[in-house]
């Protein structure tokens, strides 16, 4: 699949291959930006383990994080991994990395990268180098001196020297298919007059014309409001991405505190406003950092990610998950520290939590897009909060249920509010409170018209009688069911995940190409 017909480039707001057809990258991040400048995960897992793993989940691409030092300090670059373990005083952690990955103990720093990029590589993984910070350590806070041009750690004539050497040192290998040129750019020195990216991309296209260049905003890799005014003008045409983050903590405890609907609708439009307006200009945008604590225990994200996903299936976007990481050798002084919003578990043999991938399974594969969007256009209804969508069901011909969105039914939707099976006479209807959805031929008719309805517009709605409105809804054991509409107050205490509903344009690619196989447990 990554034999993609490499280099890739951009059509309007679509990532392509050499036949123009879209790629989608579905990646996650693995840190190599912390104190020991080493890819984390080496000392309990060999790296090809690790790449192939990512492979197994799912996914076709890793944003690997480097610090700028390692392509500027040629003391720090010509260090040996074993010496910067002994150097952070894990002399512990040293056995574990022999027994591991003995070819890369005694590799320098920039020759281990190199062969991190490779294992990848040959395991068919594309491979986005990510100027995390300059300084190797933790990232981010706005005083920590890596936050914009011109701070403590962060001069910009160094910063176009490392992205030019890191550019030119990948250049052979095509699986290094795109540079993001700096994260999360922050502090009290941000401005837009100062905003070096498109030095950045120039320098990286004149030592690299085949990756792509992706470039992040202010506040934190939200804001591009400043392009409006001013938009980006270089030399060159077709290589250009622009990435944004979301987290749920981006909005403090907001959805934990508030009502999950105004929450979303207000934050979704927020992001669209900040940095989601690029795809109408014909970008494409690549949310290079979300996620989760994967535990599940986390109120404030198990809301979020409902919303979260609505908008990412909508919009077929990009990605990168943080994190692939189980746990760091060093975190912020702590040795260990178990990454509770980590694929891997902390001792990197198997997944931390195997709904998580299933639930996300719709996101790895395109729904649009370049060489897809003419073929068979369709509409699926996605649950965000099971990852399911609505298809038939195989025993009866007028029952529905949730099911793999790859083996989705092809629904329409129509002006009149009409949610029907592509090709047949039948559309779905409510039949009463706390009953089950089901098929009727009888289209329009009573709890057949679905209004998108709350601030949300996630919920589903029809009326039965003049007086009686309900929800589409999902119970217990995944079975749809119609129920009194939720949360469409201002109540905080409330959760609407279950009532949730996306209609999503979709066309003929969904594969199931990507039943997540559980790494093995080495």
């Amino acid at each position: 699949e990554a034999s993609h017909s490499l280099p890739l480039s951009t059509n309007s707001r679509w990532i392509i291959n050499e036949e123009g057809q879209r790629v989608k990258l579905a990646c996650v991040n693995w840190a190599s930006h912390l104190e020991l400048v080493v890819a984390e995960g080496l000392t309990h897992q060999p790296v090809d383990v690790i790449s192939k793993n990512i492979r197994d989940m799912g996914f076709n691409c890793v944003r690997l994080t480097w610090p700028l030092y390692l392509a500027t300090n040629d003391s720090l670059a010509s260090l040996t991994v074993r010496q910067s373990f002994v150097n952070a005083g894990l002399l512990d952690s040293i056995s574990g990395l022999q027994a591991n990955n003995p070819s890369i103990v005694d590799l320098s720093l920039i020759n281990a990268f190199q062969t991190v990029v490779a294992s990848l590589t040959s395991n068919n993984v594309m491979i986005i180098l990510d100027n995390h910070l300059s300084k190797p350590g933790w990232c981010c806070s706005s005083s920590d001196g890596n936050g914009f041009f011109g701070d403590q750690y962060f001069n910009p004539d160094l910063w176009i020297s490392g992205l030019t050497k890191m550019a030119t040192l990948f250049q052979d290998n095509p699986n290094v298919i795109g540079m993001s040129l700096r994260n999360e750019l922050r502090g009290p020195k941000q401005n837009a007059n100062d905003w070096y990216m498109q030095r950045g991309a120039e320098a990286v296209h004149g030592a690299n014309p085949n990756v792509l260049v992706i470039l992040s905003g202010l506040s934190y890799d939200k804001d591009f409001t400043f392009l409006r005014k001013q938009p980006v003008s270089l030399s060159f045409t077709g290589k250009l991405v622009f990435e944004t983050h979301w987290y749920a903590f981006t909005d403090g405890q907001s959805w934990k505190d508030g009502n999950p609907n105004q929450v979303c609708s207000r934050v979704r439009n927020n992001m669209m406003g900040l940095s989601g307006f690029l795809l109408d200009k014909g970008y494409p945008l690549f949310v290079s950092e979300w996620g989760i604590d994967l535990r599940g225990i986390n109120d404030n994200d198990n809301r979020y990610l409902n919303c979260f996903l609505a908008w990412v299936v909508e919009h077929d976007l990009d990605y990168a998950f943080w994190t692939l990481v189980g746990s760091y050798y060093l975190r912020e002084g702590v040795v260990g520290m178990n990454e509770y919003y980590g694929l891997l578990n902390s001792d990197w043999s198997q997944v931390r939590n195997s709904s998580f991938l299933e639930r996300i399974s719709i996101t790895l594969t395109p729904l649009q897009g370049p060489g897809i969007q003419d073929r068979n256009k369709h509409k699926i209804i996605f649950n965000p909060l099971t990852g399911l969508c609505i298809q038939r069901t195989p025993m009866t011909p007028i029952g529905v249920q949730l099911g793999d969105c790859s083996q989705s039914n092809h629904w329409t939707y129509t002006p009149q509010q009409i949610l029907g099976i592509k090709g047949s006479y039948f559309c779905l209807q409510a039949q009463g409170l706390n009953r089950p959805a089901r098929l009727s031929l009888n289209c329009p008719g009573t709890g057949t018209r679905w209004a998108t309805i709350s601030d949300s517009k996630l919920h589903l709605s029809t009326s039965l009688s003049k007086s009686s409105n309900v929800c589409l809804d999902v119970d217990s054991s995944n079975n749809l069911i119609t129920t009194t509409c939720k949360c469409l107050s201002n109540d905080n205490k409330c959760d609407p995940g279950s009532q949730w509903f996306k209609i999503v344009d979709a066309a003929d690619t969904i594969t199931t190409s990507v039943q997540t196989q559980q790494p093995q447990i080495m």
